[in-house]
């Protein structure tokens, strides 16, 4: 899997799916348009600023509160390369990697809005070069790696369709 590299977006500690994709702009609306507003009740020009290829850098239980998938799918229209967070909820953390949008628990706190970020999802490494920030992470089983550089579980199942669960895979994710 290539590595990630872009412009860090902060956003703060239990941002749940309800923020990342506000129901107020459900009604009739298409993803397409909810993501020309998303996160805009934490910080209000964030898609603004926000450009493709851009990481989301957070805090503790990015995600939580819902299985709402459809976040995932905004946030991939928006261009979002990557999400960082110190945790996640669960089943967001698995929507994310069911729909091919890569995901890392690591706490980031020193990083700036805007700082260059390099992510090696393979080698388990996170940098931000111009701090001399260097984190080492667990690497993403392989299996989860797959499945992502595949474009999601949909196409990965598409591709290998005679693929097995290997049962030493660690599944705890």
């Amino acid at each position: 899997m290539k590595n990630i590299r872009g412009k860090a977006r902060l956003l703060g500690d239990e941002v749940n799916t309800d923020i990342h994709c506000s129901s107020k702009y459900f009604s009739g609306k298409d993803n397409a348009y909810v993501a020309q507003h998303a996160f805009e009740q934490l910080v209000p020009d964030f898609v603004a600023r926000f450009k493709p290829g851009d990481v989301i850098i957070a805090g503790r239980n990015f995600g939580i509160n819902s299985s709402r998938e459809q976040a995932v799918h905004v946030m991939r229209l928006m261009g979002v390369a990557a999400i960082v967070a110190a945790s996640f909820g669960r089943q967001f953390f698995r929507n994310c990697i069911n729909n091919g949008l890569p995901v890392v628990e690591c706490e980031l706190a020193a990083i700036a809005e805007g700082d260059e970020i390099e992510i090696d999802l393979t080698g388990g490494r996170i940098a931000v070069p111009a701090r001399g920030l260097v984190r080492e992470v667990p690497p993403l089983p392989a299996e989860v790696q797959a499945i992502l550089a595949a474009g999601g579980l949909i196409p990965f199942l598409k591709a290998h369709p005679d693929w097995k669960i290997n049962e030493t895979a660690d599944t705890r994710r």
